[in-house]
């Protein structure tokens, strides 16, 4: 199903940057596509996502969208996510989620 971003959103918008080299730009990206599907999506107030990955391969940008910003923050805590981190986070120079809301839609 697709997001639908709109300003009266109330729920929680999570904007998570990974910065890695063009080499170990596959391996994060196959962590994070299989934390989705096995953990993040199946997470309560988790209402959909996307991740996206730029052309010199030294970015991913994941977008998630909850219910309220606890359920992530839930998220995050579980055991598995918290390993599944550790191990991503090893393989990124950075990784930082941001939480947004709806400033404006065009």
């Amino acid at each position: 199903m697709p997001i639908a971003i709109t300003p009266d959103f109330d729920g929680q918008t999570v904007v998570t940057t990974f910065e890695m080299t063009p080499g170990t730009c596959s391996d994060v990206l196959e962590h994070l596509t299989d934390a989705y599907e096995q953990v993040i999506r199946h997470q309560p107030g988790f209402l959909g996502g996307a991740i996206h990955v730029n052309d010199a391969q030294t970015r991913i940008s994941t977008y998630s969208r909850w219910q309220k910003r606890g359920d992530f923050q839930a998220m995050l805590r579980t055991p598995e996510m918290r390993e599944r981190n550790r191990v991503i986070a090893g393989m990124c120079a950075r990784f930082e989620p941001v939480m947004y809301e709806v400033a404006a839609v065009y």
